[in-house]
Order: structure tokens, then sequence, then C-alpha cells
């Protein structure tokens, strides 16, 4: 008998395979009428062209999605696995939303390249062609590329019949905040509330900090010991020796790690951070490696602030493809960037790079 995303929360807690939180559960019926309603409704129609001689009309928008958001660590993407795991359609897709907007950004380029004259047009239409879940986790817009497009693109996917569910760390209001022509942006909020509902995770309990544990891989301060640590750390790993250069392809040009053995690689903060890297470089660095060992990482601020930005997304991507990270660093991650613009976004990225350090972190992947 087919049992409620509660009933499984209940039963996974009752297990000991996760630690129950009130208010994780109240979010729970929220997620099961969606799951319910696409598990419950008829066979979209087909968008192919037999389909349209078949049956005439658009397709039917889609119902209401779900903006689940609330401070670091609280169990947000936890709720998005259970949710999209136990969701029994084929046509969904779970996604980290750097990396899905990297895509778009990627096929506007190419469909542009085509001579389309809204290349939005064909880029939603593709990506809504056979699904009907699109769920995001981790939702920021920070880039103004992003901000200028993302509004048409969830109005069209919406209108394609796909239901968006999304996790952020901010609410709907407080997305782009301070951004470049921000008032351009502003549609897309409305059509945020409008479109999904809005529901604040107001668990006061930081669930990554429970999992420290283990052998230690973040050194501070990043001094010759921590130096030595890491050198007998990639010694360990590798059996010794400098490695060598690792080179991916992005996009049409080359990016080089300069030492790599095993899947793993060994580079500094300024290597990968101080270079006009973006996400689709650490998404590919991410894919390509299982340790990476990143060393003297500084303090942040705003005087580094573009460094800073780009270690924010490298840590994204090691976060979501589970690599383990090893560092050495000017101090904890909490007094990495302490104050200044940016500094409420690296809550985030501190507190990720707390559960980085789990023993366990990265297990899933070996």
């Amino acid at each position: 008998m087919r049992q409620s995303l509660t009933e499984i929360y209940d039963n996974r807690a009752a297990e000991g395979s996760l630690r129950p939180d009130p208010a994780q559960r109240a979010v729970l019926p929220l997620l099961e009428d969606i799951r319910t309603r696409l598990e419950t409704a008829p066979p979209p129609r087909s968008r192919g062209l037999l389909g349209g001689l078949l049956r005439r009309g658009a397709p039917e928008p889609a119902g209401k999605g779900l903006y689940l958001w609330g401070g670091v660590g609280r169990g947000k993407s936890m709720l998005m696995d259970l949710f999209t795991a136990e969701t029994a359609i084929t046509a969904k897709r779970r996604v980290h939303f750097h990396a899905f907007m990297q895509e778009i950004q990627r096929e506007l380029h190419a469909a542009r390249q085509r001579g389309a004259a809204d290349a939005l047009v064909p880029v939603a239409d593709a990506v809504a062609q056979d699904l009907r879940l699109l769920c995001f986790d981790e939702m920021q817009i920070t880039d103004i590329a992003d901000a200028m497009v993302v509004g048409r693109l969830f109005e069209r996917l919406m209108a394609q019949g796909v239901t968006i569910v999304t996790t952020s760390n901010r609410p709907p209001d407080d997305l782009y905040k301070n951004g470049l022509n921000r008032g351009l942006f502003l549609p897309f909020i409305g059509l945020i509330k409008e479109r999904m509902t809005v529901a604040e995770l107001e668990s006061p309990t930081d669930y990554r900090q429970h999992r420290l544990a283990g052998t230690q891989v973040y050194f501070t301060p990043a001094d010759p010991a921590a130096h030595a640590a890491l050198s007998a750390l990639w010694d360990e790993l590798t059996g010794g020796g400098a490695g060598a250069p690792l080179t991916l392809a992005v996009n049409g040009r080359e990016i080089t790690l300069d030492h790599a053995q095993n899947g793993v690689a060994r580079a500094s903060f300024w290597d990968l951070c101080a270079r006009p890297l973006g996400p689709g470089d650490y998404l590919a660095i991410a894919a390509a490696v299982r340790v990476l060992i990143v060393e003297d990482i500084p303090r942040l601020s705003a005087a580094n602030y573009n460094e800073a930005k780009r270690f924010v997304t490298l840590v994204d991507a090691l976060y979501e493809a589970k690599v383990r990270l090893i560092a050495s660093a000017a101090d904890e991650p909490e007094r990495l960037y302490a104050e200044g613009t940016g500094a409420f976004e690296f809550e985030r990225t501190a507190s990720r790079l707390r559960e980085m350090q789990g023993a366990d972190w990265g297990a899933a992947a070996d």
C-alpha cells in the first residue's frame, strides 16, 4: 500500500536513519499534495506532431509548486530528496540551481547561434518536452544574466505543465537583493508568489553541525604545519609524487589543475578562484575528482569579493557532487567572511564547509 511522505518520514525516524524534527514534518503535507496531484493526473498532452493532430490546444498549465526556504542546514535538501525519490512518475528531474542555469545559458547561446528570434522559447520548450516535475536545490540569483531570463523561463515551463519545487536560503522578496537592474527582476518574485506556495522551514537546529566527526580535513591557520599535514594526506591518498596535470574541456576551452593523481587533485585557493572561472568550470572539476585539496584559503571580504564569489560557487559544486574537500584556511569557516557585502550568502558556504568535514562525507560517491 502506498505510504504518505509523512509515514515514510516517521518510519525512517523510527529506524534511526534521520532525526525527527517537527518543522520538517510540518512541511511534508505540502509536498504530499503535489506528489498526489502529479501521480493521479491524466497523462499530459503530447507535444509532438502526432499529439498535435490527435488533441488540439495548448498543454494544461502546471498546478502550484512549492518554494521552501529557511536557514542553512535545516533539512531542506533532505526533504527535497525524499519528495523527489518517492514521487512515482518518471518525467521528473532534481538538479542544483547553479548547474541548471549553466545549462540554460549554454543552450540560449546555441539557439542564438542558430538564428532563433527568441532563444528562450525553444530552450524552455525543450526542457519541458518530457518533464512534469522540476526540483531545484539552493535557488540563488546572483548573476545578472540569470536574473534577466529566469522569470520568463519559469513562466514558460509552468505554462507547459511543469510543476516546480525549489529550496532556498532566502524568502522570495530577498532574491537578487541589491542586484543590478533589480526592477526588471521583480515580476519574477510576483510569479513565485502567484504560482508557488511559499513556506518557511522554521527549524531552530542546524543538522549539519551534528554530523561533524572523524579525521581532520580542515586545517587552520594556513601555516607550514597545515601545509605539511596536507602533504601527508596527499601522500597517503595518492601514494606520493607530485601528480600530473589534469586538463578538462569546458565549453570549447580548457582548464588545467597542475597536480592530480588517482582521483585526487591539489591546488591553491588562488589557482582556483583568482582565475576567471565560472560554475561550468567548477562543475567539471567536481565531476573529475573524488578528493580536492585546496590550500591557503584567505580571509574573505569586499576586497577580494570576486575571488570569494568564485569560492562559494566552487564549494557548491563540490558539495552537490559529494566530493571530499581537504583544506587549509586562515580561520574557521564561520570567521572566514565575517562582515561586508557577501557575508550573508557565505553563511551557507560556512555551514557546508563544516558538514564536509564529517568522516562520512562523500561515502555515497566512493
